[in-house]
């Protein structure tokens, strides 16, 4: 639960229930009723669909970016790929392509989408000893290979071959 306010208990409701049964097919009114609340709520906190589902998927990442810190890299990479993350991962890439495309409501998506990122995969490329100079580009590297990967799972739903894919990539990472 990430607090206590009106604002965070209906984006705690959002995840579960977005994570459980999908959502961003479904109208501001239907996603109110499934939450127990009113539209006008969903409004008044999040400014519309578009700005709850956005809430969401920040949300979700910032708790991904956390766990990255707790976990090796397989471990976190089958965190990603658990199957009780697809709804959102599908909502994730749902909402990048909507706001690269202009889709009112969903720009704020694009703040940090990339660069919140960087930050904690260097840390961790620190601990696996990769040279300071070169940790930036292997942040960006293990970022667009983990979400192309992501893309392919929800795509496919290929488990055995993204995860072959992804334990070939993170070998060059066990004696860098």
């Amino acid at each position: 639960m990430i607090g206590t306010s009106p604002r965070a208990k209906l984006l705690d409701a959002a995840i579960d229930h977005i994570a459980r049964h999908g959502g961003a097919d479904r109208s501001l009114r239907a996603l109110a009723a499934d939450l127990g609340t009113s539209h006008r709520m969903l409004i008044y906190h999040f400014g519309s669909k578009e700005g709850l589902l956005t809430a969401v998927a920040r949300e979700v990442e910032g708790r991904q970016r956390a766990a990255l810190a707790d976990l090796d890299p397989a471990g976190f990479w089958r965190r990603l790929t658990d199957d009780d993350l697809r709804a959102n991962e599908k909502l994730f890439f749902q909402l990048y392509g909507q706001a690269l495309g202009g889709t009112p409501g969903t720009a704020e998506f694009l703040d940090g989408v990339v660069d919140d990122w960087l930050g904690p995969i260097e840390a961790r490329l620190a601990q696996l000893g990769v040279p300071a100079a070169d940790r930036p580009a292997h942040a960006r590297l293990g970022l667009a290979v983990t979400r192309g990967l992501l893309l392919d799972l929800v795509t496919t739903g290929d488990r055995e071959a993204v995860d072959a894919a992804m334990a070939m990539f993170m070998a060059r990472y066990e004696h860098p």
